[in-house]
């Protein structure tokens, strides 16, 4: 079975090589590529295609790897892609993924495409827990990557809910406290709209800053043994090589920087480190297969290649990548102002707008009630005008009634010389008569009263009238004003002189004078780097702060356990290379490390 199966494998390989090309599938972070290569290809004419597609120039960050087995390795680029273990089927599956990492991301990565491929891989590797991550640090990472995405926090169009579809945190740090989605949400989000006046590469690389202080960034762990049989595992990075226990990826029980190391070999499945003081002990360890070995060798001559190179001074190359980028970072600086001022005008040019249809809608409603006013007012000089007439007509029948008792009065008067008796009974009546009359002539004569204060009242009104009459052509006057000088909808080039704004005013030179002050400007960025790192330590502290109180202590894994006791006491992987006395670094030039 065995031997038919190498057969077939043989035989498969056999036509591959006969072949004239062959396919590969290349996996980035974010998409895949598949390419059509020639059988004669070496591994760094198919890296070179990959890198001239995505436009990569720090190539020296990246690889192409793939699986093996249980395992994994990196393609060589020295050698045919065909003559090596690589998978049997077509096309043949490559990642394209970062090999070695950078010690400061900031100062290191130059492209923005390299900056990117590294913030979605570190990103990854957290959400995924290959890269152990505190709480508070999650939730600020997560801040950062929904800032890289959504760009700039707007209330009005980040609504809660937003992010329910978004992997933010690691499952870990979600099962450790009694919190909501919905609450997650809120702390990420009170985080994201701190961040206002970045832009997403700006971001990314506040993610990178932070994620490169975690222990587990950028170390490669493999299983290994000292000579007593004791299970160590053996951490590669960007520093140098780290002794750990099985149960602690964090925290290594010793470290060998690279400027300390004299010699790294290997013979068959045993590895040995030199170090650079020869009074020290010759540190040697066995792996599990000899594969392991090639792949440890590799990175460590990956590493230490990087880690001289960046004690030297920089490569016309670099020296070049590095002037086009502050260009474009100073370009981008002066386009982004030049955007906010925009902005600015923009939003004040509306803020006038709006104030203007204000003061219409108000000047329309005050016109419509100086009309009801009005209409009020004539109804009251005609109810007025009626009340008067009817008075008067009431006066003028007290008057005729009072003629009548005077002529029946004098009537009387005639009738009583007839008769003593009938005088009597005549003055009596007269008497009566009189009376009547004056009480018919003081009614009259408040009637007459009543009638002519009535008449005043109608003359008021119509004064009153007159005065509404009077506003009311003030006010339309001055509605016809605005809205035929400022109508809705009202264009920015039209508007008052105090209101408008020429777009001469927009216009911005590009002047050396900006760049200098740019340049001023980057330096000081520099020089407050310490004072935004006790920032950052003081954010994540407030973040501890706030959800320490839901965390369940029983849900802590052990990594938690270790990471809270190396922050009491101020332990972490860095700290052992503080130690490293400045003298040791003067001879970091006078070692090398044995290849193959």
């Amino acid at each position: 079975m065995a031997s038919a199966l190498a057969a077939k494998m043989g035989f498969n390989s056999l036509l591959r090589k006969q072949a004239k090309n062959f396919n590969v599938r290349i996996c980035t972070m974010e998409s895949d590529m598949e390419f059509s290569c020639e059988v004669k290809w070496k591994g760094k004419d198919l890296f070179d295609l990959v890198c001239r597609t995505l436009g990569l120039r720090e190539t020296w960050f990246f690889g192409l790897q793939y699986n093996i087995k249980d395992t994994f390795a990196w393609l060589k680029m020295e050698k045919r892609v065909l003559d090596q273990e690589v998978p049997k089927e077509e096309p043949i599956t490559f990642y394209f993924l970062a090999k070695f990492y950078p010690e400061n991301a900031e100062e290191e990565l130059v492209q923005d495409i390299t900056q990117h491929l590294f913030f979605l891989q570190v990103k990854k590797k957290i959400l995924e827990e290959e890269i152990h991550c505190p709480p508070e640090a999650s939730v600020l990472l997560a801040s950062y990557a929904v800032h890289a995405k959504y760009g700039e926090y707007d209330p009005n169009v980040h609504k809660p809910g937003f992010l329910a579809e978004e992997e933010l945190l690691p499952k870990r740090v979600i099962n450790l406290y009694q919190m909501t989605a919905e609450m997650w949400e809120e702390r990420i989000t009170a985080c994201y709209a701190e961040h206002r006046g970045r832009t997403r590469d700006e971001a990314e690389m506040e993610y990178l800053k932070i994620a490169q202080d975690l222990d587990m960034y950028g170390v490669n762990y493999f299983l290994i043994r000292n000579k007593k049989g004791t299970d160590l595992l053996l951490g590669v990075d960007a520093l140098g090589l780290h002794i750990y226990e099985p149960d602690n990826r964090l925290t290594p029980k010793c470290s060998f920087p690279w400027n300390e190391i004299r010699n790294i070999s290997y013979s068959d499945k045993e590895f040995t480190i030199k170090p650079l003081d020869k009074k020290t002990n010759v540190f040697k360890f066995n792996s599990s297969r000899l594969r392991v070995n090639k792949l440890i060798l590799q990175l460590c001559i990956g590493n230490h290649d990087l880690f001289m190179r960046r004690r030297r001074v920089d490569s016309l190359e670099v020296q070049q990548m590095k002037a086009q980028a502050r260009e474009e970072r100073a370009r981008k600086q002066v386009e982004r102002q030049r955007l906010q001022r925009e902005k600015q005008l923009r939003e004040e040019a509306e803020r006038a707008r709006d104030e203007l249809e204000r003061r219409l809608i108000q000047l329309q409603d005050e016109a419509h009630m100086a009309n009801e006013a009005l209409l009020r007012s004539e109804q009251t000089a005609d109810l007025l005008a009626e009340k008067a007439q009817i008075a008067e007509e009431e006066a003028k029948l007290l008057a005729q009634k009072a003629a009548e008792a005077e002529t029946e009065m004098q009537r009387i008067k005639v009738t009583a010389i007839r008769g003593q008796e009938e005088r009597r009974l005549m003055e009596q009546k007269m008497l009566e008569a009189e009376m009547l009359a004056l009480k018919m002539a003081e009614e009259s004569e408040r009637r007459a009263k009543e009638a002519e204060q009535l008449k005043q009242d109608l003359q008021e009104a119509r004064e009153s009238e007159r005065r509404a009459k009077h506003k009311l052509l003030e006010i339309t006057n001055a509605m016809n004003t605005y809205t035929t000088i400022y109508p809705p909808g009202l264009p920015a080039d039209s508007m008052p002189p105090d209101l408008n704004y020429s777009r001469e005013n927009l216009s911005f030179d590009f002047k050396d004078t900006d760049m200098k002050r740019l340049s001023m400007e980057i330096e000081k960025e520099k020089v407050e780097y310490m004072e935004k790192s006790k920032h950052l330590q003081e954010q994540l502290n407030e973040l501890k702060t706030e959800i320490e109180s839901l965390k369940l202590k029983e849900r802590e894994t052990p990594l938690d356990i270790i990471h809270n006791q190396n922050t009491e006491q101020g332990t972490s992987k860095h700290s052992n290379f503080k130690k490293v006395s400045a003298s040791s670094v003067t001879c970091m030039v006078t070692y090398c490390i044995c290849t193959l």
